[in-house]
Protein backbone atom coordinates (compact mmCIF):
# COMPACT_ATOMS: atom_id res chain seq x y z
CA UNK A 1 0.00 0.00 0.00
CA UNK A 2 1.37 3.46 -1.22
CA UNK A 3 2.32 5.34 2.03
CA UNK A 4 0.64 8.97 2.11
CA UNK A 5 2.44 12.35 4.02
CA UNK A 6 1.64 15.91 4.85
CA UNK A 7 2.90 18.65 5.54
CA UNK A 8 4.96 18.96 9.12
CA UNK A 9 4.38 22.39 10.32
CA UNK A 10 4.28 23.71 14.12
CA UNK A 11 4.33 20.13 15.28
CA UNK A 12 1.37 19.24 13.18
CA UNK A 13 0.44 17.05 10.41
CA UNK A 14 -0.95 19.56 7.37
CA UNK A 15 -2.00 19.30 3.73
CA UNK A 16 -0.91 21.71 1.17
CA UNK A 17 -3.16 24.47 1.23
CA UNK A 18 -3.82 24.08 -2.32
CA UNK A 19 -4.78 20.49 -1.65
CA UNK A 20 -1.97 19.30 -3.92
CA UNK A 21 -0.18 15.80 -3.61
CA UNK A 22 3.21 14.91 -5.65
CA UNK A 23 4.25 11.10 -6.03
CA UNK A 24 7.37 9.83 -4.34
CA UNK A 25 8.51 6.82 -7.04
CA UNK A 26 10.94 3.57 -6.40
CA UNK A 27 13.60 4.00 -8.56
CA UNK A 28 14.00 -0.45 -8.64
CA UNK A 29 10.29 -0.85 -9.87
CA UNK A 30 9.12 2.50 -11.27
CA UNK A 31 6.18 2.42 -9.20
CA UNK A 32 5.30 5.19 -6.41
CA UNK A 33 6.12 4.44 -3.00
CA UNK A 34 4.58 7.30 -1.56
CA UNK A 35 2.41 10.32 -1.92
CA UNK A 36 3.29 13.58 -0.04
CA UNK A 37 1.70 16.99 0.23
CA UNK A 38 3.05 19.32 -2.33
CA UNK A 39 3.71 22.59 -1.24
CA UNK A 40 3.19 25.99 -2.43
CA UNK A 41 4.83 29.46 -1.23
CA UNK A 42 1.54 30.07 1.06
CA UNK A 43 3.17 26.58 2.92
CA UNK A 44 6.57 28.02 3.22
CA UNK A 45 5.13 31.54 4.69
CA UNK A 46 3.38 28.81 7.34
CA UNK A 47 6.00 27.00 8.43
CA UNK A 48 8.18 29.81 9.09
CA UNK A 49 5.25 31.56 11.12
CA UNK A 50 5.84 28.56 12.98
CA UNK A 51 9.44 28.51 13.20
CA UNK A 52 9.72 31.86 13.94
CA UNK A 53 7.05 31.60 17.19
CA UNK A 54 8.62 28.79 18.60
CA UNK A 55 12.07 30.45 18.75
CA UNK A 56 12.22 32.04 21.93
CA UNK A 57 11.16 28.88 23.53
CA UNK A 58 13.61 26.58 21.95
CA UNK A 59 16.21 28.75 22.34
CA UNK A 60 15.72 29.59 26.15
CA UNK A 61 15.23 25.96 26.78
CA UNK A 62 17.72 24.38 29.22
CA UNK A 63 20.85 23.08 27.45
CA UNK A 64 20.87 19.94 28.95
CA UNK A 65 17.07 19.64 28.66
CA UNK A 66 17.65 20.16 24.77
CA UNK A 67 21.20 17.42 25.25
CA UNK A 68 18.45 14.76 26.34
CA UNK A 69 16.29 15.24 23.40
CA UNK A 70 19.10 14.49 20.95
CA UNK A 71 20.43 11.54 22.78
CA UNK A 72 16.95 10.16 22.95
CA UNK A 73 16.48 10.90 18.95
CA UNK A 74 19.96 9.18 18.93
CA UNK A 75 18.54 5.74 20.29
CA UNK A 76 15.34 5.81 18.82
CA UNK A 77 16.82 6.32 15.14
CA UNK A 78 19.14 3.06 15.93
CA UNK A 79 16.25 1.43 17.32
CA UNK A 80 14.45 2.02 14.08
CA UNK A 81 17.29 0.25 11.63
CA UNK A 82 15.50 -2.38 9.73
CA UNK A 83 12.43 0.39 9.51
CA UNK A 84 14.80 3.28 8.06
CA UNK A 85 16.76 0.51 5.90
CA UNK A 86 12.78 -0.53 4.65
CA UNK A 87 12.31 3.27 3.83
CA UNK A 88 15.48 3.69 2.06
CA UNK A 89 15.52 0.95 -0.41
CA UNK A 90 11.59 1.93 -1.21
CA UNK A 91 12.47 5.23 -1.55
CA UNK A 92 15.67 5.84 -3.32
CA UNK A 93 17.11 2.04 -3.96
CA UNK A 94 19.47 2.00 -1.11
CA UNK A 95 21.07 -1.24 0.00
CA UNK A 96 20.43 -2.64 3.07
CA UNK A 97 24.31 -2.00 4.13
CA UNK A 98 24.23 1.43 3.31
CA UNK A 99 20.79 1.89 5.02
CA UNK A 100 22.29 0.65 8.36
CA UNK A 101 25.23 2.66 7.84
CA UNK A 102 23.45 5.85 7.33
CA UNK A 103 21.57 5.01 10.40
CA UNK A 104 24.95 4.87 12.68
CA UNK A 105 26.38 7.74 11.40
CA UNK A 106 23.36 9.40 11.84
CA UNK A 107 22.74 8.17 15.17
CA UNK A 108 26.31 9.59 16.13
CA UNK A 109 26.02 12.98 14.58
CA UNK A 110 22.85 13.38 16.81
CA UNK A 111 25.10 12.60 19.63
CA UNK A 112 27.82 14.57 18.52
CA UNK A 113 25.29 17.57 18.31
CA UNK A 114 23.90 16.83 22.07
CA UNK A 115 27.85 17.01 23.00
CA UNK A 116 28.13 20.71 21.60
CA UNK A 117 24.97 21.91 23.52
CA UNK A 118 26.78 21.56 26.54
CA UNK A 119 30.59 22.46 25.43
CA UNK A 120 32.11 25.60 26.06
CA UNK A 121 30.87 28.28 23.81
CA UNK A 122 32.34 32.06 23.63
CA UNK A 123 35.83 33.68 25.18
CA UNK A 124 36.98 35.99 27.88
CA UNK A 125 38.51 38.70 25.89
CA UNK A 126 41.18 41.23 27.28
CA UNK A 127 39.84 44.71 27.88
CA UNK A 128 41.36 47.97 26.59
CA UNK A 129 39.50 49.99 29.47
CA UNK A 130 40.38 49.41 32.76
CA UNK A 131 37.72 47.36 35.29
CA UNK A 132 35.89 46.32 31.97
CA UNK A 133 35.43 42.63 31.15
CA UNK A 134 35.02 41.43 27.25
CA UNK A 135 33.06 38.74 25.98
CA UNK A 136 32.74 37.27 22.94
CA UNK A 137 29.45 35.12 22.96
CA UNK A 138 27.48 32.94 20.54
CA UNK A 139 23.65 32.65 19.99
CA UNK A 140 21.28 31.43 17.72
CA UNK A 141 20.28 32.81 14.36
CA UNK A 142 17.17 32.59 14.66
CA UNK A 143 15.19 30.33 11.61
CA UNK A 144 17.54 28.17 9.59
CA UNK A 145 16.34 27.35 5.86
CA UNK A 146 17.57 23.67 5.42
CA UNK A 147 17.65 21.90 2.43
CA UNK A 148 18.50 18.24 2.65
CA UNK A 149 19.72 15.60 -0.67
CA UNK A 150 18.70 12.20 -1.51
CA UNK A 151 21.75 10.17 -1.49
CA UNK A 152 22.75 9.30 2.06
CA UNK A 153 19.38 10.56 2.83
CA UNK A 154 19.49 10.10 6.40
CA UNK A 155 23.25 11.18 7.31
CA UNK A 156 22.61 14.13 5.10
CA UNK A 157 19.25 14.36 6.67
CA UNK A 158 19.76 14.80 10.17
CA UNK A 159 23.57 17.00 9.35
CA UNK A 160 21.30 19.32 7.84
CA UNK A 161 19.11 20.25 10.76
CA UNK A 162 21.77 18.74 13.90
CA UNK A 163 23.75 21.63 14.31
CA UNK A 164 20.94 24.57 13.93
CA UNK A 165 18.92 22.78 15.97
CA UNK A 166 21.41 22.31 18.64
CA UNK A 167 22.82 25.98 18.50
CA UNK A 168 19.18 26.95 19.64
CA UNK A 169 17.53 27.93 16.19
CA UNK A 170 14.32 26.41 14.86
CA UNK A 171 14.44 24.96 11.29
CA UNK A 172 12.09 25.02 8.01
CA UNK A 173 13.33 21.97 5.81
CA UNK A 174 12.69 21.35 2.30
CA UNK A 175 13.58 17.83 1.81
CA UNK A 176 14.63 16.26 -1.82
CA UNK A 177 11.71 15.42 -4.29
CA UNK A 178 13.71 12.08 -4.41
CA UNK A 179 13.65 11.08 -0.78
CA UNK A 180 11.05 13.49 1.02
CA UNK A 181 10.22 11.27 3.56
CA UNK A 182 14.11 10.07 4.35
CA UNK A 183 15.35 13.08 4.15
CA UNK A 184 12.96 14.85 5.97
CA UNK A 185 9.95 13.41 7.36
CA UNK A 186 11.41 10.19 8.69
CA UNK A 187 14.04 12.59 10.24
CA UNK A 188 11.93 14.74 11.96
CA UNK A 189 9.14 11.77 13.17
CA UNK A 190 12.40 10.61 15.10
CA UNK A 191 13.27 14.16 16.99
CA UNK A 192 9.20 14.42 17.80
CA UNK A 193 9.06 11.09 19.25
CA UNK A 194 12.09 11.80 21.32
CA UNK A 195 10.47 15.62 22.35
CA UNK A 196 11.50 18.03 20.07
CA UNK A 197 8.52 20.58 20.41
CA UNK A 198 6.06 21.14 17.88
CA UNK A 199 7.16 24.43 15.38
CA UNK A 200 10.85 23.79 16.28
CA UNK A 201 11.61 21.64 13.05
CA UNK A 202 8.83 21.92 10.29
CA UNK A 203 9.21 20.33 7.51
CA UNK A 204 7.69 21.17 3.44
CA UNK A 205 7.52 19.34 0.98
CA UNK A 206 6.98 19.91 -2.71
CA UNK A 207 6.46 18.61 -6.40
CA UNK A 208 9.55 18.64 -8.27
CA UNK A 209 8.36 21.57 -10.98
CA UNK A 210 7.39 23.95 -7.75
CA UNK A 211 11.22 23.16 -6.38
CA UNK A 212 12.66 26.92 -7.52
CA UNK A 213 9.37 28.46 -6.29
CA UNK A 214 9.61 27.01 -2.96
CA UNK A 215 13.62 27.22 -2.46
CA UNK A 216 13.38 30.95 -3.47
CA UNK A 217 10.40 31.71 -1.02
CA UNK A 218 11.88 29.99 1.75
CA UNK A 219 15.18 32.30 1.37
CA UNK A 220 13.72 35.39 0.72
CA UNK A 221 11.68 35.10 4.28
CA UNK A 222 12.89 37.49 5.88
CA UNK A 223 12.96 35.58 9.56
CA UNK A 224 14.87 33.01 8.07
CA UNK A 225 18.29 34.10 8.77
CA UNK A 226 20.65 31.35 7.69
CA UNK A 227 20.63 28.69 4.95
CA UNK A 228 22.19 25.57 4.56
CA UNK A 229 21.97 23.46 0.97
CA UNK A 230 23.59 19.91 0.40
CA UNK A 231 23.61 19.38 -3.29
CA UNK A 232 24.90 19.34 -6.57
CA UNK A 233 26.87 22.56 -7.49
CA UNK A 234 24.35 23.86 -10.28
CA UNK A 235 21.76 24.43 -7.71
CA UNK A 236 24.06 25.62 -4.97
CA UNK A 237 24.91 28.06 -6.65
CA UNK A 238 21.69 29.37 -7.18
CA UNK A 239 20.77 28.38 -3.61
CA UNK A 240 23.66 30.72 -2.72
CA UNK A 241 23.13 33.85 -5.53
CA UNK A 242 19.34 33.73 -3.22
CA UNK A 243 21.19 34.00 0.12
CA UNK A 244 23.50 36.79 -1.08
CA UNK A 245 21.14 38.51 -2.76
CA UNK A 246 19.36 38.84 0.89
CA UNK A 247 22.85 39.14 2.95
CA UNK A 248 21.82 35.85 4.64
CA UNK A 249 24.91 33.26 5.45
CA UNK A 250 25.05 29.83 3.59
CA UNK A 251 26.54 26.45 3.90
CA UNK A 252 26.94 25.18 0.79
CA UNK A 253 28.49 21.25 0.44
CA UNK A 254 28.49 20.71 -3.43
CA UNK A 255 29.44 17.94 -5.70
CA UNK A 256 32.87 17.03 -6.09
CA UNK A 257 35.23 15.60 -8.94
CA UNK A 258 37.15 13.33 -6.39
CA UNK A 259 40.41 11.78 -6.97
CA UNK A 260 41.63 8.21 -5.31
CA UNK A 261 45.86 8.44 -5.42
CA UNK A 262 47.99 5.44 -5.50
CA UNK A 263 51.06 5.82 -4.98
CA UNK A 264 54.28 3.47 -5.70
CA UNK A 265 55.00 2.72 -2.20
CA UNK A 266 50.97 1.30 -2.43
CA UNK A 267 49.88 -2.39 -0.92
CA UNK A 268 48.24 -3.34 -4.09
CA UNK A 269 45.58 -5.72 -3.31
CA UNK A 270 44.85 -2.77 -0.42
CA UNK A 271 44.70 -0.29 -2.95
CA UNK A 272 42.42 -2.42 -5.43
CA UNK A 273 40.03 -2.69 -2.49
CA UNK A 274 39.63 0.53 -1.21
CA UNK A 275 39.38 2.27 -4.41
CA UNK A 276 36.41 -0.48 -5.07
CA UNK A 277 34.40 0.89 -2.23
CA UNK A 278 35.58 4.28 -2.73
CA UNK A 279 34.14 4.42 -6.26
CA UNK A 280 31.27 1.91 -6.16
CA UNK A 281 29.29 2.48 -2.45
CA UNK A 282 25.98 3.05 -2.96
CA UNK A 283 26.40 2.99 -6.96
CA UNK A 284 28.71 5.98 -6.78
CA UNK A 285 25.92 8.10 -5.62
CA UNK A 286 27.80 10.11 -2.80
CA UNK A 287 29.66 13.11 -2.87
CA UNK A 288 32.85 11.75 -2.39
CA UNK A 289 32.57 9.36 -4.66
CA UNK A 290 36.20 8.59 -6.57
CA UNK A 291 35.43 9.78 -10.02
CA UNK A 292 39.25 9.18 -11.17
CA UNK A 293 41.74 6.75 -9.54
CA UNK A 294 45.25 7.81 -10.48
CA UNK A 295 47.69 4.79 -10.15
CA UNK A 296 51.64 5.60 -10.64
CA UNK A 297 52.69 3.89 -13.71
CA UNK A 298 54.56 1.10 -12.76
CA UNK A 299 51.65 -0.60 -10.73
CA UNK A 300 48.81 0.49 -13.52
CA UNK A 301 48.65 -2.62 -15.33
CA UNK A 302 48.74 -4.88 -12.43
CA UNK A 303 46.04 -2.37 -10.77
CA UNK A 304 43.82 -2.51 -13.55
CA UNK A 305 43.94 -6.01 -14.21
CA UNK A 306 43.19 -6.45 -10.47
CA UNK A 307 40.51 -3.77 -10.02
CA UNK A 308 38.90 -4.63 -13.07
CA UNK A 309 38.02 -8.10 -12.41
CA UNK A 310 36.93 -7.38 -8.73
CA UNK A 311 34.26 -4.03 -10.04
CA UNK A 312 33.23 -6.97 -12.54
CA UNK A 313 32.17 -9.48 -9.89
CA UNK A 314 30.35 -7.52 -7.82
CA UNK A 315 26.41 -8.31 -7.46
CA UNK A 316 24.26 -5.86 -8.78
CA UNK A 317 20.72 -5.31 -9.23
CA UNK A 318 17.50 -5.47 -6.46
CA UNK A 319 18.35 -3.24 -2.96
CA UNK A 320 16.07 -5.78 -1.22
CA UNK A 321 18.43 -8.24 -1.91
CA UNK A 322 21.12 -8.22 0.97
CA UNK A 323 24.27 -9.18 -1.17
CA UNK A 324 23.33 -6.31 -3.72
CA UNK A 325 26.20 -3.88 -4.15
CA UNK A 326 25.27 -1.78 -6.90
CA UNK A 327 21.37 -1.03 -6.44
CA UNK A 328 19.37 1.24 -8.68
CA UNK A 329 19.95 5.30 -9.33
CA UNK A 330 17.97 7.03 -8.13
CA UNK A 331 15.68 6.98 -11.30
CA UNK A 332 16.19 5.79 -15.21
CA UNK A 333 17.03 8.90 -15.82
CA UNK A 334 20.25 9.14 -13.47
CA UNK A 335 20.96 5.77 -15.36
CA UNK A 336 20.69 7.05 -18.63
CA UNK A 337 22.86 10.22 -17.94
CA UNK A 338 25.23 7.82 -16.55
CA UNK A 339 25.43 5.62 -20.15
CA UNK A 340 25.56 8.78 -22.06
CA UNK A 341 29.15 9.60 -20.26
CA UNK A 342 30.28 6.44 -21.09
CA UNK A 343 29.12 6.47 -24.71
CA UNK A 344 30.34 10.29 -25.30
CA UNK A 345 33.97 9.05 -23.75
CA UNK A 346 33.95 5.94 -25.94
CA UNK A 347 33.00 8.09 -28.99
CA UNK A 348 36.45 10.60 -28.21
CA UNK A 349 38.55 7.71 -27.51
CA UNK A 350 37.92 5.90 -24.06
CA UNK A 351 38.45 2.85 -23.58
CA UNK A 352 35.78 0.66 -21.57
CA UNK A 353 37.48 -2.20 -19.27
CA UNK A 354 34.51 -2.93 -17.74
CA UNK A 355 31.20 -2.30 -17.78
CA UNK A 356 29.68 -0.06 -20.23
CA UNK A 357 26.31 -0.78 -22.01
CA UNK A 358 22.95 0.39 -21.69
CA UNK A 359 21.29 0.60 -18.56
CA UNK A 360 18.52 -1.84 -17.14
CA UNK A 361 15.93 0.45 -15.90
CA UNK A 362 18.05 2.87 -12.88
CA UNK A 363 20.43 0.19 -12.59
CA UNK A 364 23.64 0.86 -14.30
CA UNK A 365 26.85 -1.68 -14.82
CA UNK A 366 29.76 -1.14 -12.43
CA UNK A 367 32.34 0.32 -15.34
CA UNK A 368 35.82 1.08 -15.52
CA UNK A 369 37.29 3.50 -18.65
CA UNK A 370 40.94 4.24 -19.05
CA UNK A 371 42.10 6.94 -22.00
CA UNK A 372 39.32 9.46 -21.03
CA UNK A 373 40.74 12.36 -23.34
CA UNK A 374 40.06 16.04 -21.50
CA UNK A 375 37.26 16.55 -24.49
CA UNK A 376 34.68 13.97 -23.02
CA UNK A 377 32.10 15.29 -20.65
CA UNK A 378 33.20 12.77 -17.98
CA UNK A 379 36.55 14.44 -17.65
CA UNK A 380 35.34 17.17 -16.23
CA UNK A 381 32.08 16.35 -15.19
CA UNK A 382 30.91 14.69 -11.96
CA UNK A 383 29.87 10.71 -12.67
CA UNK A 384 28.01 10.50 -10.02
CA UNK A 385 27.33 6.61 -10.41
CA UNK A 386 28.83 3.76 -10.47
CA UNK A 387 31.52 4.55 -12.75
CA UNK A 388 35.43 5.63 -12.48
CA UNK A 389 38.27 6.62 -15.02
CA UNK A 390 41.42 5.39 -14.70
CA UNK A 391 44.83 7.23 -15.27
CA UNK A 392 48.24 6.92 -14.28
CA UNK A 393 50.88 9.46 -13.34
CA UNK A 394 55.39 9.04 -13.09
CA UNK A 395 55.96 11.69 -10.48
CA UNK A 396 54.47 12.95 -7.39
CA UNK A 397 54.16 16.32 -9.09
CA UNK A 398 51.87 14.79 -11.79
CA UNK A 399 49.63 13.21 -9.46
CA UNK A 400 49.02 16.03 -7.99
CA UNK A 401 48.38 18.48 -11.11
CA UNK A 402 45.97 15.82 -12.44
CA UNK A 403 43.86 15.74 -9.35
CA UNK A 404 43.85 19.41 -8.71
CA UNK A 405 42.91 19.63 -12.55
CA UNK A 406 38.95 20.35 -11.25
CA UNK A 407 37.00 22.73 -10.64
CA UNK A 408 36.07 21.05 -7.65
CA UNK A 409 37.36 20.29 -4.30
CA UNK A 410 35.90 18.29 -2.28
CA UNK A 411 37.98 15.03 -0.96
CA UNK A 412 40.91 12.91 -1.85
CA UNK A 413 42.45 9.69 -0.92
CA UNK A 414 45.60 8.71 -1.25
CA UNK A 415 47.11 4.92 -1.05
CA UNK A 416 50.48 4.56 0.21
CA UNK A 417 52.40 2.77 3.36
CA UNK A 418 54.52 5.59 3.69
CA UNK A 419 52.64 7.60 5.78
CA UNK A 420 55.25 10.59 5.35
CA UNK A 421 55.22 10.50 1.49
CA UNK A 422 51.37 10.77 1.67
CA UNK A 423 51.25 14.23 3.94
CA UNK A 424 53.69 15.47 1.36
CA UNK A 425 51.23 14.86 -1.42
CA UNK A 426 48.21 15.80 1.06
CA UNK A 427 49.07 19.18 1.86
CA UNK A 428 49.53 20.07 -2.05
CA UNK A 429 46.03 19.21 -3.08
CA UNK A 430 43.24 21.26 -2.89
CA UNK A 431 40.22 19.49 -1.00
CA UNK A 432 38.91 20.38 1.80
CA UNK A 433 39.52 16.98 3.05
CA UNK A 434 42.18 14.09 2.10
CA UNK A 435 42.37 11.14 3.67
CA UNK A 436 46.21 9.25 4.10
CA UNK A 437 46.14 5.18 3.18
CA UNK A 438 42.15 5.25 2.49
CA UNK A 439 40.15 5.92 -0.02
CA UNK A 440 37.87 9.46 -0.51
CA UNK A 441 34.66 8.19 0.92
CA UNK A 442 34.71 9.31 4.87
CA UNK A 443 32.15 10.92 7.26
CA UNK A 444 32.53 11.65 11.43
CA UNK A 445 30.35 13.96 12.90
CA UNK A 446 33.15 15.14 15.18
CA UNK A 447 35.04 16.08 12.27
CA UNK A 448 35.20 19.58 9.99
CA UNK A 449 33.03 18.26 6.93
CA UNK A 450 32.91 20.47 3.83
CA UNK A 451 34.80 21.46 0.32
CA UNK A 452 36.47 24.02 -1.39
CA UNK A 453 36.51 25.59 -4.80
CA UNK A 454 32.67 24.64 -6.52
CA UNK A 455 32.53 21.86 -3.96
CA UNK A 456 31.24 24.59 -1.68
CA UNK A 457 32.06 26.42 1.89
CA UNK A 458 31.73 26.31 5.38
CA UNK A 459 31.89 23.31 7.76
CA UNK A 460 29.24 21.11 8.93
CA UNK A 461 30.88 18.73 12.27
CA UNK A 462 31.83 19.20 15.61
CA UNK A 463 32.43 23.02 17.05
CA UNK A 464 32.54 24.10 13.08
CA UNK A 465 28.84 23.21 12.66
CA UNK A 466 28.07 25.21 15.86
CA UNK A 467 29.71 28.23 14.62
CA UNK A 468 28.10 28.25 11.36
CA UNK A 469 24.33 28.48 13.07
CA UNK A 470 25.29 31.17 15.46
CA UNK A 471 25.95 34.93 15.63
CA UNK A 472 29.23 35.85 17.46
CA UNK A 473 28.61 38.81 19.87
CA UNK A 474 30.91 40.78 21.66
CA UNK A 475 29.83 42.06 25.28
CA UNK A 476 31.38 44.50 27.65
CA UNK A 477 30.72 44.53 31.08
CA UNK A 478 32.08 47.73 33.06
CA UNK A 479 32.55 47.05 36.55
CA UNK A 480 33.64 50.72 37.15
CA UNK A 481 32.50 54.13 36.01
CA UNK A 482 34.09 55.15 32.73
CA UNK A 483 35.55 58.97 32.71
CA UNK A 484 34.61 60.79 29.27
CA UNK A 485 36.08 63.81 26.96
CA UNK A 486 32.84 65.78 28.05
Amino acid sequence: MTISRELLIGGKSVPARSGRTTADLNPYTGQPYATVAAAGPEDVTLAVDAAQAAFDDWAALSPFARRAIFLKAADLLQERGEQAAALMAGEVGGTRPWALFNVGLAANMLREAAAAITAPRGDVLTAQEEGALGLAVREPVGVVAAFSPWNAPLILGVRSVAAALAAGNTVVMKPSEDAPIACGLFVADVLAEAGLPGGVLNVVTNDPADAAQIAETLIADPRVRAVNFTGSTEVGRIIGTHAARHLKPAMLELGGKNAIIVLDDADLDYAVDAATFGVFMNAGQICMSGDRILVHESLAEEFTARFAAKVAALPAGDPAEPTTVIGPLVSATAARRVAALVSDAVAKGATVVTGGGEPSGAVHPATVLTGVPADADLYYGEGFGPICVIDTFATDEEAVAKANDTDHGLTAGIITENGTHGLRVARRLQTGIVHINDQSVADEPQAPFGGFKSSGYGRFGGRWGIEAFTNTRWITLATQHAHYPF
